[in-house]
Protein backbone atom coordinates (compact mmCIF):
# COMPACT_ATOMS: atom_id res chain seq x y z
CA UNK A 1 0.00 0.00 0.00
CA UNK A 2 2.88 2.21 0.65
CA UNK A 3 4.12 2.20 -2.87
CA UNK A 4 -0.06 3.14 -4.28
CA UNK A 5 -0.03 5.84 -1.93
CA UNK A 6 3.02 7.59 -3.82
CA UNK A 7 0.48 7.44 -6.67
CA UNK A 8 -2.09 9.92 -4.20
CA UNK A 9 -2.66 13.03 -2.77
CA UNK A 10 -4.37 13.20 0.44
CA UNK A 11 -6.80 15.53 1.09
CA UNK A 12 -8.29 16.32 4.85
CA UNK A 13 -10.28 18.76 6.78
CA UNK A 14 -11.64 19.22 9.22
CA UNK A 15 -14.94 20.13 11.10
CA UNK A 16 -14.09 20.32 15.57
CA UNK A 17 -16.90 21.40 17.91
CA UNK A 18 -15.61 22.69 20.93
CA UNK A 19 -18.16 22.76 24.36
CA UNK A 20 -17.84 26.71 25.53
CA UNK A 21 -16.90 26.86 29.40
CA UNK A 22 -20.27 28.80 29.90
CA UNK A 23 -22.19 28.04 33.30
CA UNK A 24 -25.42 27.88 31.44
CA UNK A 25 -27.05 26.38 27.54
CA UNK A 26 -26.69 28.96 25.20
CA UNK A 27 -30.43 29.55 25.29
CA UNK A 28 -32.01 28.50 28.27
CA UNK A 29 -30.69 28.69 31.62
CA UNK A 30 -29.94 25.21 32.79
CA UNK A 31 -26.42 23.93 33.78
CA UNK A 32 -23.56 22.58 31.68
CA UNK A 33 -21.70 20.79 34.34
CA UNK A 34 -20.40 17.39 32.90
CA UNK A 35 -21.52 13.76 34.62
CA UNK A 36 -24.64 15.22 36.35
CA UNK A 37 -27.86 13.19 37.15
CA UNK A 38 -29.37 11.86 33.35
CA UNK A 39 -32.00 14.38 32.60
CA UNK A 40 -31.38 17.20 35.79
CA UNK A 41 -29.91 19.68 33.71
CA UNK A 42 -32.75 20.42 32.07
CA UNK A 43 -35.71 23.20 31.56
CA UNK A 44 -39.22 23.67 29.15
CA UNK A 45 -36.53 25.25 27.05
CA UNK A 46 -34.24 23.11 26.41
CA UNK A 47 -37.05 19.92 26.11
CA UNK A 48 -38.71 22.05 23.35
CA UNK A 49 -41.81 22.41 25.13
CA UNK A 50 -44.53 24.07 23.54
CA UNK A 51 -44.34 28.38 23.49
CA UNK A 52 -40.80 28.52 24.61
CA UNK A 53 -38.45 31.07 23.42
CA UNK A 54 -34.22 31.04 23.66
CA UNK A 55 -32.28 33.42 24.81
CA UNK A 56 -28.87 33.85 23.51
CA UNK A 57 -26.15 33.46 26.09
CA UNK A 58 -23.87 36.31 25.90
CA UNK A 59 -20.79 34.99 26.91
CA UNK A 60 -21.09 32.23 24.31
CA UNK A 61 -20.83 35.28 22.37
CA UNK A 62 -17.53 36.78 23.90
CA UNK A 63 -15.73 33.21 23.86
CA UNK A 64 -17.15 32.91 19.76
CA UNK A 65 -15.35 36.02 19.68
CA UNK A 66 -12.58 35.64 21.52
CA UNK A 67 -11.72 32.18 19.71
CA UNK A 68 -12.49 33.69 16.16
CA UNK A 69 -9.54 36.42 17.25
CA UNK A 70 -7.18 33.58 18.65
CA UNK A 71 -7.68 31.91 15.07
CA UNK A 72 -7.11 35.29 13.21
CA UNK A 73 -10.72 35.43 11.84
CA UNK A 74 -12.71 38.01 10.83
CA UNK A 75 -15.31 38.99 13.10
CA UNK A 76 -18.49 40.25 10.84
CA UNK A 77 -20.80 43.53 12.19
CA UNK A 78 -24.10 41.00 12.01
CA UNK A 79 -24.35 37.51 11.92
CA UNK A 80 -27.45 35.23 12.85
CA UNK A 81 -29.09 31.94 13.71
CA UNK A 82 -30.66 29.56 11.82
CA UNK A 83 -32.68 26.44 12.33
CA UNK A 84 -31.22 23.09 10.96
CA UNK A 85 -34.33 20.57 10.54
CA UNK A 86 -33.46 17.01 11.33
CA UNK A 87 -35.68 14.63 13.69
CA UNK A 88 -33.30 12.66 16.34
CA UNK A 89 -34.52 11.32 19.62
CA UNK A 90 -32.01 13.22 21.49
CA UNK A 91 -33.20 16.37 19.71
CA UNK A 92 -36.30 17.13 21.11
CA UNK A 93 -37.77 20.45 19.42
CA UNK A 94 -36.70 18.44 16.06
CA UNK A 95 -34.70 21.15 14.84
CA UNK A 96 -31.29 22.63 16.25
CA UNK A 97 -30.41 25.99 16.38
CA UNK A 98 -26.56 26.80 14.12
CA UNK A 99 -25.74 29.33 11.72
CA UNK A 100 -25.60 28.75 8.52
CA UNK A 101 -24.75 31.52 6.09
CA UNK A 102 -23.68 34.31 8.58
CA UNK A 103 -21.47 32.59 11.18
CA UNK A 104 -19.81 34.60 13.89
CA UNK A 105 -16.12 34.45 12.97
CA UNK A 106 -15.02 33.44 8.97
CA UNK A 107 -11.37 33.71 6.94
CA UNK A 108 -9.18 32.44 9.43
CA UNK A 109 -5.69 30.47 9.54
CA UNK A 110 -3.80 28.87 12.18
CA UNK A 111 -0.18 28.12 12.00
CA UNK A 112 0.74 24.49 13.31
CA UNK A 113 4.80 23.54 12.67
CA UNK A 114 5.35 25.94 9.93
CA UNK A 115 2.35 25.62 7.54
CA UNK A 116 -0.63 27.57 7.40
CA UNK A 117 -4.16 25.77 7.49
CA UNK A 118 -6.85 28.56 6.62
CA UNK A 119 -9.97 28.33 8.44
CA UNK A 120 -13.58 28.93 6.67
CA UNK A 121 -15.89 29.85 9.83
CA UNK A 122 -16.24 29.61 13.39
CA UNK A 123 -20.63 29.54 14.36
CA UNK A 124 -22.03 28.76 17.13
CA UNK A 125 -24.45 25.94 17.77
CA UNK A 126 -26.41 23.86 20.59
CA UNK A 127 -25.63 20.48 21.06
CA UNK A 128 -28.05 17.52 21.02
CA UNK A 129 -28.56 15.35 23.83
CA UNK A 130 -27.50 11.53 24.07
CA UNK A 131 -28.30 8.32 23.60
CA UNK A 132 -27.39 5.39 25.75
CA UNK A 133 -28.06 1.67 24.48
CA UNK A 134 -28.45 -0.40 27.01
CA UNK A 135 -30.35 -4.16 27.32
CA UNK A 136 -29.98 -7.33 25.18
CA UNK A 137 -32.62 -9.12 23.29
CA UNK A 138 -30.56 -12.50 22.64
CA UNK A 139 -28.52 -11.28 20.11
CA UNK A 140 -26.16 -8.63 19.17
CA UNK A 141 -27.01 -5.62 20.57
CA UNK A 142 -29.47 -3.22 22.75
CA UNK A 143 -32.97 -4.19 22.68
CA UNK A 144 -33.62 -0.44 24.19
CA UNK A 145 -32.49 2.98 24.42
CA UNK A 146 -32.71 5.65 27.20
CA UNK A 147 -32.10 9.60 26.36
CA UNK A 148 -29.72 12.37 28.43
CA UNK A 149 -30.87 15.61 27.57
CA UNK A 150 -28.46 17.19 30.06
CA UNK A 151 -26.22 17.62 27.04
CA UNK A 152 -28.62 18.88 24.68
CA UNK A 153 -28.82 22.77 24.71
CA UNK A 154 -25.18 23.13 25.64
CA UNK A 155 -23.35 26.13 23.59
CA UNK A 156 -20.84 24.56 20.85
CA UNK A 157 -18.49 26.53 18.53
CA UNK A 158 -18.03 24.29 15.30
CA UNK A 159 -14.45 24.95 13.86
CA UNK A 160 -14.11 24.37 10.06
CA UNK A 161 -10.75 23.95 8.59
CA UNK A 162 -9.96 24.54 4.75
CA UNK A 163 -8.95 21.08 3.66
CA UNK A 164 -5.33 22.47 3.56
CA UNK A 165 -3.86 19.16 5.54
CA UNK A 166 -2.30 16.50 3.86
CA UNK A 167 -1.38 13.76 6.37
CA UNK A 168 -2.53 12.28 9.48
CA UNK A 169 -0.01 13.88 11.25
CA UNK A 170 -0.68 17.18 9.76
CA UNK A 171 -4.10 16.72 10.80
CA UNK A 172 -2.89 15.71 14.44
CA UNK A 173 -0.98 18.70 14.76
CA UNK A 174 -3.69 21.24 13.94
CA UNK A 175 -6.05 19.25 15.79
CA UNK A 176 -3.47 19.50 19.26
CA UNK A 177 -2.79 22.87 18.31
CA UNK A 178 -6.64 24.22 18.38
CA UNK A 179 -6.74 22.03 22.00
CA UNK A 180 -3.99 24.38 22.96
CA UNK A 181 -5.21 27.41 22.04
CA UNK A 182 -8.95 27.23 23.48
CA UNK A 183 -7.41 25.75 26.63
CA UNK A 184 -5.31 28.47 27.07
CA UNK A 185 -8.34 31.37 26.35
CA UNK A 186 -10.12 29.43 28.78
CA UNK A 187 -13.25 28.68 26.40
CA UNK A 188 -13.15 24.76 26.12
CA UNK A 189 -11.20 22.70 28.69
CA UNK A 190 -10.57 20.34 25.33
CA UNK A 191 -11.64 17.36 27.04
CA UNK A 192 -11.88 14.76 24.38
CA UNK A 193 -12.72 11.71 26.75
CA UNK A 194 -15.89 13.39 28.25
CA UNK A 195 -17.27 14.62 24.84
CA UNK A 196 -16.26 18.71 25.19
CA UNK A 197 -13.98 18.41 22.44
CA UNK A 198 -14.94 16.56 19.31
CA UNK A 199 -13.89 16.01 16.02
CA UNK A 200 -15.42 15.48 12.20
CA UNK A 201 -12.66 14.50 9.60
CA UNK A 202 -13.41 14.52 5.94
CA UNK A 203 -11.15 12.60 3.86
CA UNK A 204 -10.41 12.17 -0.03
CA UNK A 205 -7.28 11.29 -2.72
CA UNK A 206 -6.69 12.83 -5.62
CA UNK A 207 -3.93 11.76 -8.20
CA UNK A 208 -0.82 13.59 -7.42
CA UNK A 209 -0.47 16.68 -9.62
CA UNK A 210 -4.25 16.82 -10.00
CA UNK A 211 -6.19 19.78 -9.05
CA UNK A 212 -9.48 18.40 -8.43
CA UNK A 213 -10.30 16.85 -5.11
CA UNK A 214 -11.98 13.41 -4.78
CA UNK A 215 -15.12 12.14 -3.33
CA UNK A 216 -15.18 12.54 0.53
CA UNK A 217 -15.95 10.11 3.40
CA UNK A 218 -16.24 11.96 6.54
CA UNK A 219 -15.58 10.05 9.79
CA UNK A 220 -17.69 10.97 12.62
CA UNK A 221 -16.63 12.32 16.14
CA UNK A 222 -13.45 10.97 16.92
CA UNK A 223 -12.75 11.34 20.52
CA UNK A 224 -8.49 10.90 20.97
CA UNK A 225 -5.71 12.60 18.93
CA UNK A 226 -4.05 8.51 18.10
CA UNK A 227 -7.95 7.61 17.28
CA UNK A 228 -7.69 10.25 14.75
CA UNK A 229 -4.75 9.21 13.35
CA UNK A 230 -5.43 5.92 12.72
CA UNK A 231 -8.14 6.43 11.75
CA UNK A 232 -7.15 8.94 8.63
CA UNK A 233 -4.69 6.38 7.87
CA UNK A 234 -7.54 3.79 7.57
CA UNK A 235 -9.36 5.57 5.20
CA UNK A 236 -6.60 6.68 3.04
CA UNK A 237 -5.94 2.62 2.29
CA UNK A 238 -9.51 2.24 2.06
CA UNK A 239 -10.11 4.52 -0.58
CA UNK A 240 -7.06 4.08 -2.52
CA UNK A 241 -7.84 0.15 -2.64
CA UNK A 242 -10.96 1.19 -3.73
CA UNK A 243 -10.38 3.49 -6.62
CA UNK A 244 -7.19 1.36 -7.67
CA UNK A 245 -9.85 -1.85 -8.25
CA UNK A 246 -12.04 0.54 -10.10
CA UNK A 247 -14.49 1.65 -8.45
CA UNK A 248 -15.50 4.64 -7.01
CA UNK A 249 -15.70 6.44 -3.28
CA UNK A 250 -19.65 7.43 -2.41
CA UNK A 251 -19.87 9.91 -0.32
CA UNK A 252 -21.44 9.42 3.08
CA UNK A 253 -20.44 9.37 6.62
CA UNK A 254 -18.44 6.54 8.94
CA UNK A 255 -17.58 5.38 12.23
CA UNK A 256 -14.55 4.60 13.75
CA UNK A 257 -14.31 1.52 15.61
CA UNK A 258 -11.12 2.03 17.19
CA UNK A 259 -11.57 -1.57 18.67
CA UNK A 260 -11.39 -3.33 15.03
CA UNK A 261 -9.37 -0.48 13.62
CA UNK A 262 -11.62 0.38 10.77
CA UNK A 263 -14.01 2.67 9.22
CA UNK A 264 -17.76 1.56 9.06
CA UNK A 265 -20.71 2.94 7.15
CA UNK A 266 -23.06 5.08 8.99
CA UNK A 267 -24.97 6.94 6.28
CA UNK A 268 -24.65 9.04 2.77
CA UNK A 269 -23.34 12.21 3.46
CA UNK A 270 -26.42 15.21 3.77
CA UNK A 271 -25.70 18.31 2.16
CA UNK A 272 -26.71 21.65 3.52
CA UNK A 273 -29.74 21.59 1.27
CA UNK A 274 -31.01 17.87 3.11
CA UNK A 275 -31.21 20.23 6.17
CA UNK A 276 -33.55 23.07 5.11
CA UNK A 277 -32.33 25.86 6.84
CA UNK A 278 -33.74 28.64 7.31
CA UNK A 279 -33.91 31.66 9.45
CA UNK A 280 -34.66 31.13 13.08
CA UNK A 281 -37.36 33.35 13.39
CA UNK A 282 -37.23 33.88 17.78
CA UNK A 283 -33.63 35.12 17.30
CA UNK A 284 -32.93 38.57 15.90
CA UNK A 285 -29.89 38.63 14.23
CA UNK A 286 -27.22 40.02 16.27
CA UNK A 287 -24.94 42.76 15.24
CA UNK A 288 -21.60 42.90 17.20
CA UNK A 289 -19.92 46.35 17.15
CA UNK A 290 -16.06 47.16 16.52
CA UNK A 291 -15.93 48.57 20.55
CA UNK A 292 -17.07 45.17 21.21
CA UNK A 293 -14.78 43.15 19.37
CA UNK A 294 -11.61 45.34 20.65
CA UNK A 295 -12.68 44.64 24.49
CA UNK A 296 -12.87 41.11 23.71
CA UNK A 297 -9.45 41.67 21.91
CA UNK A 298 -7.86 43.42 25.37
CA UNK A 299 -8.58 40.53 27.15
CA UNK A 300 -6.86 37.75 24.82
CA UNK A 301 -4.66 35.94 27.19
CA UNK A 302 -0.75 34.92 25.69
CA UNK A 303 -1.35 31.99 22.66
CA UNK A 304 0.94 28.75 22.86
CA UNK A 305 2.88 29.45 19.63
CA UNK A 306 3.94 33.24 21.46
CA UNK A 307 4.62 31.15 24.91
CA UNK A 308 7.09 28.97 22.90
CA UNK A 309 9.12 31.21 21.17
CA UNK A 310 9.32 33.33 24.54
CA UNK A 311 10.62 29.98 26.28
CA UNK A 312 12.96 29.39 23.13
CA UNK A 313 14.24 33.12 23.49
CA UNK A 314 15.09 32.35 27.10
CA UNK A 315 17.27 29.29 25.95
CA UNK A 316 15.00 26.44 26.13
CA UNK A 317 15.21 23.64 23.55
CA UNK A 318 12.29 23.65 20.64
CA UNK A 319 11.31 20.41 22.65
CA UNK A 320 11.41 21.04 25.83
CA UNK A 321 9.40 24.64 24.92
CA UNK A 322 6.99 22.52 23.30
CA UNK A 323 6.44 19.81 26.10
CA UNK A 324 6.04 22.42 28.55
CA UNK A 325 3.36 24.83 26.48
CA UNK A 326 1.13 21.68 25.66
CA UNK A 327 0.52 21.07 29.16
CA UNK A 328 -1.10 23.83 30.61
CA UNK A 329 -0.73 23.80 33.90
CA UNK A 330 2.95 23.08 34.27
CA UNK A 331 3.29 26.42 31.89
CA UNK A 332 1.37 28.58 34.23
CA UNK A 333 3.71 26.96 36.89
CA UNK A 334 6.92 27.40 35.08
CA UNK A 335 5.68 31.17 34.06
CA UNK A 336 5.36 32.26 38.27
CA UNK A 337 8.80 30.43 38.25
CA UNK A 338 10.15 32.92 36.04
CA UNK A 339 8.35 35.84 37.59
CA UNK A 340 10.07 34.83 40.69
CA UNK A 341 13.40 35.48 39.29
CA UNK A 342 14.82 31.75 38.98
CA UNK A 343 17.00 30.54 36.26
CA UNK A 344 14.94 29.35 33.50
CA UNK A 345 18.02 26.95 32.59
CA UNK A 346 17.85 24.89 36.29
CA UNK A 347 14.18 25.32 36.34
CA UNK A 348 13.46 23.59 33.28
CA UNK A 349 15.87 20.89 33.71
CA UNK A 350 14.11 20.25 37.10
CA UNK A 351 10.70 20.45 35.54
CA UNK A 352 11.21 18.37 32.38
CA UNK A 353 13.33 15.53 35.02
CA UNK A 354 12.46 14.54 38.22
CA UNK A 355 8.78 16.65 38.14
CA UNK A 356 8.18 15.32 34.79
CA UNK A 357 8.84 11.75 35.96
CA UNK A 358 7.20 12.29 39.42
CA UNK A 359 3.82 13.50 37.30
CA UNK A 360 3.79 10.73 34.77
CA UNK A 361 4.73 8.15 37.41
CA UNK A 362 1.53 9.61 40.06
CA UNK A 363 -0.69 10.45 36.68
CA UNK A 364 -0.86 13.91 38.49
CA UNK A 365 -0.78 17.44 37.06
CA UNK A 366 1.26 19.94 38.80
CA UNK A 367 -1.31 22.56 40.67
CA UNK A 368 -2.28 18.49 42.33
CA UNK A 369 1.23 17.91 43.90
CA UNK A 370 2.33 19.81 47.22
CA UNK A 371 5.02 21.84 45.64
CA UNK A 372 4.71 25.35 45.26
CA UNK A 373 6.94 28.16 42.40
CA UNK A 374 8.10 29.53 45.62
CA UNK A 375 9.61 26.51 46.97
CA UNK A 376 10.83 25.48 43.61
CA UNK A 377 12.50 28.90 43.38
CA UNK A 378 14.25 28.41 46.92
CA UNK A 379 15.67 25.12 46.02
CA UNK A 380 17.38 26.96 42.44
CA UNK A 381 18.88 29.77 44.94
CA UNK A 382 20.39 27.13 47.22
CA UNK A 383 22.14 25.19 44.55
CA UNK A 384 23.12 28.64 42.81
CA UNK A 385 24.91 29.70 46.37
CA UNK A 386 26.39 26.38 46.18
CA UNK A 387 24.60 26.21 49.28
CA UNK A 388 23.48 22.48 48.30
CA UNK A 389 24.75 20.82 44.95
CA UNK A 390 22.47 20.15 42.22
CA UNK A 391 22.80 15.96 42.65
CA UNK A 392 21.08 16.97 46.30
CA UNK A 393 18.05 19.05 44.89
CA UNK A 394 17.10 16.16 42.63
CA UNK A 395 17.02 14.09 45.23
CA UNK A 396 14.62 16.29 47.66
CA UNK A 397 12.36 17.78 44.88
CA UNK A 398 10.30 14.48 45.03
CA UNK A 399 9.78 15.13 49.06
CA UNK A 400 9.08 18.58 48.23
CA UNK A 401 6.10 17.97 45.45
CA UNK A 402 4.81 14.84 48.10
CA UNK A 403 4.91 17.14 51.53
CA UNK A 404 5.32 20.80 50.34
CA UNK A 405 8.31 20.59 52.40
CA UNK A 406 10.98 23.81 52.02
CA UNK A 407 13.78 23.07 50.58
CA UNK A 408 16.09 24.67 53.50
CA UNK A 409 14.06 23.15 56.11
CA UNK A 410 15.06 19.65 54.46
CA UNK A 411 18.67 20.83 53.77
CA UNK A 412 19.08 21.64 58.03
CA UNK A 413 17.07 18.95 58.64
CA UNK A 414 18.80 15.85 56.93
CA UNK A 415 22.54 17.53 57.23
CA UNK A 416 22.65 17.91 53.29
CA UNK A 417 24.92 21.41 53.05
CA UNK A 418 27.39 21.18 50.53
CA UNK A 419 30.64 20.60 51.52
CA UNK A 420 33.03 23.34 49.94
CA UNK A 421 36.27 22.94 52.20
CA UNK A 422 38.42 21.72 50.23
CA UNK A 423 40.85 20.82 53.19
CA UNK A 424 38.06 18.02 53.70
CA UNK A 425 37.54 17.36 50.19
CA UNK A 426 41.23 16.79 49.29
CA UNK A 427 41.53 13.98 52.15
CA UNK A 428 38.40 12.48 50.65
CA UNK A 429 39.54 12.62 46.85
CA UNK A 430 43.33 11.08 48.07
CA UNK A 431 41.75 8.06 49.91
CA UNK A 432 39.42 7.69 46.99
CA UNK A 433 42.71 7.69 44.76
CA UNK A 434 44.29 5.40 47.18
CA UNK A 435 41.72 3.06 46.97
CA UNK A 436 42.26 2.26 43.47
CA UNK A 437 45.39 2.22 42.30
CA UNK A 438 45.19 0.61 39.30
CA UNK A 439 42.93 3.40 37.74
CA UNK A 440 44.86 6.09 39.00
CA UNK A 441 47.69 4.54 37.09
CA UNK A 442 45.46 3.79 33.99
CA UNK A 443 44.56 7.43 33.87
CA UNK A 444 48.11 8.44 34.22
CA UNK A 445 48.59 6.52 31.06
CA UNK A 446 46.39 8.49 29.04
CA UNK A 447 42.79 7.24 30.39
CA UNK A 448 41.91 10.46 31.14
CA UNK A 449 37.83 9.60 31.08
CA UNK A 450 38.62 7.82 34.25
CA UNK A 451 38.10 11.63 36.48
CA UNK A 452 35.11 10.59 36.05
CA UNK A 453 34.84 7.74 37.98
CA UNK A 454 37.21 9.21 40.67
CA UNK A 455 34.37 12.45 40.63
CA UNK A 456 31.51 9.54 41.12
CA UNK A 457 33.72 7.82 43.87
CA UNK A 458 34.51 10.98 46.04
CA UNK A 459 30.76 11.71 45.80
CA UNK A 460 29.45 8.24 47.00
CA UNK A 461 31.78 9.04 49.45
CA UNK A 462 29.88 12.42 50.52
CA UNK A 463 27.18 11.33 50.00
CA UNK A 464 26.34 13.65 46.83
CA UNK A 465 27.22 16.85 49.05
CA UNK A 466 30.63 17.60 47.71
CA UNK A 467 31.33 20.78 45.11
CA UNK A 468 31.32 19.07 42.34
CA UNK A 469 33.73 21.85 40.55
CA UNK A 470 36.07 21.87 43.91
CA UNK A 471 36.01 17.93 43.02
CA UNK A 472 36.73 17.76 39.71
CA UNK A 473 40.02 20.71 40.46
CA UNK A 474 41.30 18.23 43.29
CA UNK A 475 41.35 15.46 41.91
CA UNK A 476 42.94 16.57 38.86
CA UNK A 477 45.67 18.07 40.94
CA UNK A 478 46.46 14.68 42.71
CA UNK A 479 46.21 12.81 39.99
CA UNK A 480 48.46 14.96 37.70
Amino acid sequence: MEDLRDKYEVVIGLEVHAQLKTKSKIFAPDGCEFGKEPNSETSPITLGMPGVLPVLNKEAVNMGILTGLALNCEIPERCKFDRKQYFYPDLPKGYQISQYDEPICVNGYLNVKGKRIGITRAHLEEDAGKLVHAGADGLAGSSYSLVDLNRAGTPLLEIVSEPDMRSSEEARNYMEELRNIVRYIGVCDGNLEEGSMRCDANISIMPKGSKEFGTRAEIKNVNSFSALQRAIEYEIDRQIEIVEEGGKVIQETRLWDDNARETKSMRGKEDAHDYRYFPEPDLMPLKISREWVEEIRAKMPELPQAKRERYMSLGLSEYDASVIVEQMGLALFFDEVLKLGASPKIAVNFIMGEIAAYLKETKLEINETKLTPENLVELISLIEKNTISNNIGKQIIVDMMKDGSKASEIVEKRGLSQISDTGAIKEIAQKVCDANPDQVTAYKNGKVQLLGFFVGQVMKETKGRANPKAVNEILKEILG
